[in-house]
């Protein structure tokens, strides 16, 4: 058992930190910028709530963070209030955030200079996957810090991976997304073919899931997509965030990457209908003009 601080409780740092838990029987701290929010975790899972992330973090073994953005990070691991300034010598900060490569970078530094471990460690799952602990976790950092950060990641993962040095994990991450957009897009216009050319979707996906165009996608949100169903999921807005990511690095490292750009500003459409929080299955309510 160890102590573990957890920072940041939205959809997915709120079950991930239960898991923590109630899994790992770990001792929990928490905090989070909406103090009822963390308040709520307590009387759910025990533990502890804290008023800021150097409160959290201070004689943990390990500090999780989740937040929103590259900005976000900063805000609850840096300065006189944040995590890395508070933890003891051989800590280590784990960051599940979609960030940039750039900031785990950062973090790395950061946390070297005063003896820390630092892991950027990306999730894949979505909200279900978090709730039901079976995330893919992609890992950016050296291998004795994974190595021993591994059994508490396990607690909320089904796949752990050490993908390379700092900011591997994002840049996997930003892969993951990349294949997703591409993925999605296809979905949608062959469910939208399939329908105006008057087949069952069910028939169809029920045959075509079983062969080489089987995907999680298809299986998980065919169903939500040929009712029009969006209010669920992995929000456009959220989306929108991670390709900005991808993009950005794409344009850093010279990658040409077509279909994510279109893809994206297909989203950009999503949004301006008012789907800002619309699965990302929603590609397909825009080729049905909704």
């Amino acid at each position: 058992m160890a102590t573990v601080a957890f920072i940041g409780l939205g959809v997915m740092g709120y079950p991930m930190a239960g898991h923590l838990k109630t899994r790992g029987e770990h001792e929990v701290r928490v905090y989070n910028r909406t103090t009822e929010k963390a308040g709520k975790w307590v009387s759910q899972f025990g533990g502890t709530a804290c008023t800021t992330p150097a409160e959290a973090a201070e004689g943990a073994d390990f500090v999780f963070t989740c937040v929103g953005n590259d900005d976000d990070l900063r805000s609850v691991t840096l300065g006189d209030t944040g995590a890395v300034a508070a933890m003891k010598t051989g800590a280590i900060l784990i960051d599940n955030t979609t960030a940039s490569a750039a900031v785990a970078r950062e973090l790395n530094d950061a946390a070297a200079a005063k003896g820390l471990g630092f892991l950027d460690a990306p999730v894949s799952g979505g909200q279900a996957g978090a709730e039901n602990g079976v995330l893919t976790v992609m890992v950016g950092g050296q291998q004795d810090i994974f190595d021993a950060a591994k059994p508490v990641i396990d607690c909320y993962a089904r796949m752990v991976g050490l993908m390379g040095p700092a900011g591997s994990g994002q840049l996997t991450k930003m892969i993951n997304q990349i294949c997703i957009a591409g993925l999605l897009q296809g979905l949608a216009e062959g469910i939208h073919f399939g329908k105006k050319a008057g087949l069952d979707i069910e028939k169809v996906v029920d045959v075509i899931s079983k062969g080489a165009a089987g995907s999680w996608q298809m299986e998980n949100r065919h169903k939500s997509m040929n009712a029009g169903e969006y209010n669920h999921g992995f929000a456009v807005d959220w989306m929108r965030k991670d390709l900005d990511i991808v993009l950005d690095e794409a344009r850093n490292n010279g990658a040409t990457l077509p279909v994510t750009a279109l893809v994206d500003q297909f989203y950009a459409d999503i949004q301006t209908r008012g789907g800002n929080r619309w699965d990302t299955s929603s590609l397909l309510a825009r080729l049905n003009g909704k």
